[in-house]
């Protein structure tokens, strides 16, 4: 196991500023899951952080040792890519254990390594199969035991299961977890799918256009986005934003949109006196939204319109419209609310999250 350290990290292609002053610290054993849309610069940290890549500005420390210059085969890192990148003319045995031959290990050495990597895998009667011989989980499989094999200090997986189909992915996510529980070792893990780093990471870091947007645990990230992009790209479905002016009203706080008035507790949002007159961006996510009339806080209660409903097995997406925006709720209940008809809501008020229309930084 070992710490990992990324100390003001700038990668620069041509005129192209990738990573902008990147501060991360990864700790021993820990799962570090870098998720962010396309072209945010994630793979590009990561390839720095296997020697793929040079470093424009910063540092890099594995182990509390500075490796930019120390070479990728040096660094005692081991990395699963998208692409399993298995040698099609090797057997699985050959493939798990080829970089321990290029290394002149013992052969005992090897057999044991690879039976212990494969009996962790549960591929130990795939080892004398071929690459073509196997299903798309059963190479990924294979791609991971090639690394654990090596015994690196570092594991790093690149988009590990984006060729895989969803039922194949759930799988795999559940085999990668298994995995780091049973060796507890240094985990960074790239993806743009946000359900892989909620369910997979003990630590998050969400990156957008080269910069960190906000780092912690899951839920944490979930809770208390530090931002509108956070907040927009976790959770599924994504969180509805409303912008609207704040008044105080008969001693309650509002959010005026438009004809619609949202009750505010001054819990929910403790300098709601700064922001008397201002405008402000509500966000709340579709299971905040109560469509229960049971629970519905009918005194502060706000009509819509239903326009579609989405069954989703033990759940219903129901998307309203708000004096004509649309916003999701979610429910695990049917309440028989069809499309086209009026229903009343209130929120979760515990839930509230206030953001800065200028900075779209998170103010409660």
């Amino acid at each position: 196991m070992a710490e990992v350290k990324f100390v003001n990290v700038k990668k620069i292609f041509g005129d192209n500023l990738v990573l902008n002053n990147i501060n991360l610290e990864v700790k021993n054993g820990e799962f570090c899951v870098i998720v962010g849309p396309s072209g945010c610069g994630k793979t590009t940290l990561l390839r720095i952080l296997a020697g793929l890549e040079d470093v424009t500005e910063g540092e890099i420390y594995i182990d509390n040792v500075l490796v930019n210059n120390i070479p990728p085969s040096k660094r005692e890192i081991a990395m699963v890519f998208q692409d399993y990148a298995l040698y099609p003319h090797m057997t699985v045995k050959e493939n798990m254990s080829f970089s321990l031959r290029l290394r002149n290990f013992p052969k005992e050495e090897i057999k044991k390594r690879v039976n212990e990597a494969a009996e962790i895998l549960q591929i130990k009667h795939l080892l004398d199969r071929m690459p073509k011989q196997l299903s798309g989980g059963q190479r990924q499989r294979v791609a991971i035991g090639r690394a654990i094999v090596r015994h690196p200090k570092v594991f790093l997986f690149d988009e590990p299961l984006s060729n895989l189909d969803a039922k194949l992915r759930e799988e795999m996510r559940i085999e990668i977890l298994r995995l780091h529980q049973k060796l507890q070792t240094t985990m960074v893990y790239v993806t743009h799918d946000q359900i892989e780093a909620m369910t997979l990471g003990s630590k998050i870091v969400v990156m957008n256009k080269g910069v960190i947007q906000q780092e912690g645990t899951p839920i944490e990230i979930y809770k208390k986005p530090q931002n509108i992009f956070v907040a927009s790209f976790i959770g599924t479905p994504t969180m509805n934003f409303i912008k609207g002016k704040i008044i105080l009203e008969n001693d309650k706080t509002f959010l005026i949109h438009k004809e619609k008035k949202f009750f505010i507790p001054s819990y929910s949002f403790p300098d709601y006196s700064k922001y008397n007159g201002k405008e402000v961006i509500l966000g709340i996510r579709p299971d905040d939204i109560i469509l229960d009339e049971s629970k519905i806080d009918k005194e502060n209660a706000i009509s819509a319109r239903v326009d579609v409903v989405e069954l989703l097995g033990p759940r219903e997406n129901v998307y309203i419209k708000i004096s004509d925006e649309k916003t999701i709720c979610a429910t695990t209940h049917s309440f028989n609310i069809a499309p086209h008809t009026e229903i009343k809501f209130s929120l979760n008020y515990l839930n509230i999250h206030i953001f800065d229309p200028e900075t779209e930084k998170r103010i409660n």
